[in-house]
């Protein structure tokens, strides 16, 4: 059978992705299910991470979040049995292609699957549920009567950080990035509180939130990135709020989220949170199954996103899926950056 695989090239901004042929041994181990797949999301890949946490290897397994039915069960496997429909997102080391027809999981990284949730659905939004998830409960604590200020609420990220707030009674403000997207977050139902555009320069942000907070900032921020210097170095980078706004807006004891992985802070920015007795929390997504430490959690929570799935409170925006022999296209696409996420269907 096929999958997908990383060979990283000079730099980590040059990886070739190619379609190789694999196996899988015939033996199952004691806690592992064997998964027939039929939807694998496709996100962006951190070489450096993975070279970090000491994974290493000439060709690296792609596409990590699986949905698919269960074949075959280890002999001390608890949870599933044979044609289950099963969810999950592989863990760093795995040695398999989340786009093999066919692989072997521990139980541990599985959830069942709600019978009306699509797969291509639940394979494209997952890791986006769980970043929120982790964001909003984990990080900030959120509670209903919080004001949450979500920057770009149109991304697949944003759009699930906004569901989940709302569904829990929770102030919303958000950002936009362009007058399609603008549209499409005023049209949102739970609808936000206000949708501050940043593409024309049309509004400062700070004054917004304010004027929104009367005064008092905001108890939740969470971005998706942001922008170190005043400098603007490209138009991507023009979107992405300063790290001074996003302390600016914070009101008293209030939780700054960031998803930014080399965020500076200079004495001006760290005397501002002291003012504010406000936080920082860094925003690892693979900090689940990076560790065991809080297994049961973490599959609480995926428990707890497929059902909110199922019963349409998180309503992720569809990914039109593609067929395998377009998944390495798709994935250098993703890897670019240039697009957020990919499905394939298997």
């Amino acid at each position: 059978m096929k999958g997908l695989y990383c060979r990283a090239g000079v730099s980590d901004a040059e990886p070739r992705f190619v379609i190789q042929e694999t196996s899988l041994p015939e033996e199952l181990g004691s806690h592992q299910v064997r998964v027939q797949v039929k939807a694998c999301g496709l996100s962006p890949l951190d070489l450096k991470l993975l070279g970090e946490v000491g994974i290493q290897r000439d060709l690296m397994p792609v596409g990590r979040e699986v949905a698919g039915v269960v074949l075959q069960v280890g002999q001390k496997v608890s949870f599933f049995q044979p044609e289950d429909e099963v969810v999950g997102i592989l863990p760093l080391d795995s040695p398999c292609s989340g786009l093999c027809d066919v692989i072997d999981i521990d139980e541990h990284y599985l959830v069942q699957k709600p019978e009306k949730l699509s797969s291509v659905c639940v394979a494209g939004a997952l890791r986006d549920a769980l970043c929120a998830y982790t964001a909003l409960h984990t990080h900030a604590r959120i509670s209903a009567g919080h004001t949450l200020l979500v920057m770009d609420g149109a991304s697949s990220f944003g759009l699930m950080c906004i569901q989940l707030a709302c569904y829990h009674g929770v102030k919303v403000l958000t950002t936009s990035h362009s007058p399609e997207k603008h549209t499409f977050l005023e049209q949102l139902r739970p609808s936000v509180v206000k949708v501050i555009p940043v593409y024309d320069n049309s509004s400062d942000l700070l004054p917004v939130v304010l004027e929104e907070t009367g005064g008092l900032g905001v108890d939740i921020v969470i971005d998706s990135g942001v922008r170190l210097q005043e400098e603007v170095s490209s138009e991507e980078t023009k979107l992405l709020p300063h790290k001074h706004d996003l302390i600016s807006v914070l009101g008293v004891g209030g939780h700054w989220v960031t998803s930014h992985k080399d965020l500076q802070l200079d004495p001006p920015d760290c005397r501002l949170l002291y003012l504010r007795s406000a936080s920082v929390t860094f925003l690892n997504q693979e900090v689940w199954t990076a560790s065991s430490a809080q297994q049961g959690r973490y599959l609480h929570i995926l428990k707890d996103i497929v059902e909110k799935m199922s019963a349409g409170i998180l309503r992720p925006q569809p990914e039109e899926a593609v067929p395998l022999y377009e998944a390495t296209v798709a994935m250098e696409t993703v890897q670019r950056q240039q697009k957020k996420k990919a499905v394939v269907k298997l």
